[in-house]
């Protein structure tokens, strides 16, 4: 459907240039959207694929150990979307403090992802809305640390922005001017709140993150924020219990048609449009999650099974084979310290699991050797290629 233009361009002057920064409207789209029964399907069956998604967690045993790599998982992609190098490998390489040649800058906004999201979700347990002072506190640890820390961490941002190009004249699109900064994300704090009406929880994910993106309200990374509020905003609703469904991948790989889509909103009003990437989106990634779960559970059920008949060794790889599902790349020292067992009695069972051919030193060295569960790494790892 075109609507033409969901907001208003503000001309202002840039140097000797015009430029217009563009002001969207508040939430909900006027006209009203338009779900045909097309666009009803899809968004109900992606709410049917969040359904299954949310009961995976009673196919698991621990449900912490699945999401543990999960969030990493997403920050890897997050961040590779705007340009880091990193791989979840790194990652995990760099939590043990034993990343030589790593991209330090690449991997520490990584792991300012990690801890935004887990701040992002502490947060809503405590029972604290989902809100710009919630969203600003975000924002301050993604940026805490690396590159960033310069752009105002946990403020919106008090000059100009813009998307691509070298300046603002000559940008694919220019948001808002910073004096409508607190006003256009106030008006959608108060749409997340169903202010003026109630919004169903999947569109307004649909709508909220369009227009975050739309706003752009820090100086960096609001492409990491906005994605990261989806996952928030269907936990603070209550449509997932534990924060299993990330986008990141499903953008990643349809980049291109991404921005188009957002250009389209901003531009004719094609909302519709818009909706139907997202809830195919959110089944494919709800869909790839669940058989990520399963698959996992297979994996780790096969090599227990396997593990029980190492004979008086079993006790011990099990409890490590326990840790590896959480980190699979570890140490012997870090092995020791989380299994409470003695280095030694590490270093055996881990003879034993790299015979079964479960676990794999990856360094080839003498000392500070490094262990990898591989079949667990390589299945995370998908769709984290650069």
């Amino acid at each position: 459907m075109n609507r033409g233009l969901t907001g208003e361009y503000i001309v202002q002057k840039y140097g000797d240039e015009e430029v217009r920064s563009f002001v969207p409207s508040p939430l909900p789209p006027s006209p009203a959207l338009s779900i045909d029964s097309a666009l009803r399907e899809e968004l109900d069956q992606a709410l049917i694929s969040l359904g299954r998604l949310d009961s995976v967690a009673t196919l698991l045993p621990d449900i912490g150990l699945f999401l543990y790599m999960y969030v990493r998982k997403e920050a890897v992609l997050s961040s590779q979307i705007e340009g880091t190098k990193s791989s979840l490998s790194d990652l995990l390489l760099f939590e043990l403090e034993e990343a030589p040649g790593v991209p330090i800058d690449d991997v520490i906004e990584v792991s300012n992802y990690v801890a935004a999201i887990n701040h992002g979700l502490e947060r809503l347990k405590e029972n604290f809305p989902l809100s710009n002072r919630l969203i600003r506190e975000v924002h301050k640890i993604l940026l805490s640390k690396g590159r960033g820390r310069d752009k105002d961490p946990g403020e919106f941002r008090r000059s100009q922005n813009w998307i691509q190009g070298t300046r603002p004249g000559n940008a694919l699109y220019v948001p808002p001017p910073l004096e409508r900064v607190a006003d256009t994300m106030g008006e959608l704090e108060k749409f997340l709140h169903d202010i003026p009406e109630k919004t169903p929880v999947l569109i307004k994910g649909a709508l909220m993150h369009v227009q975050f993106e739309t706003i752009h309200p820090f100086l960096d990374g609001n492409g990491r924020i906005g994605r990261l509020l989806i996952t928030l905003l269907l936990c603070y609703e209550g449509v997932l219990h534990h924060p299993l469904l990330y986008l990141s991948l499903y953008f990643k790989q349809h980049r291109s048609q991404y921005f188009d889509l957002l250009m389209k909103v901003r531009t004719e009003g094609d909302w519709e449009a818009w909706l139907r990437f997202f809830a195919l989106g959110v089944r494919e990634m709800a869909e790839g999650a669940v058989a990520t779960a399963r698959r996992l559970n297979d994996i780790s059920n096969e090599d227990r099974q396997v593990i029980r008949d190492l004979g008086r060794k079993a006790s011990s790889a099990l409890r490590i084979h326990q840790v590896f599902q959480s980190r699979p790349i570890a140490s012997i020292p870090f092995l020791s310290k989380k299994t409470k067992m003695s280095q030694p009695t590490v270093a055996a069972a881990l003879e034993a699991l790299q015979k079964a051919k479960i676990i794999r030193e990856v360094t080839g060295r003498k000392r500070k050797r490094l262990y990898a569960y591989k079949k667990y790494l390589d299945l995370m790892n998908q769709g984290t290629e650069s």
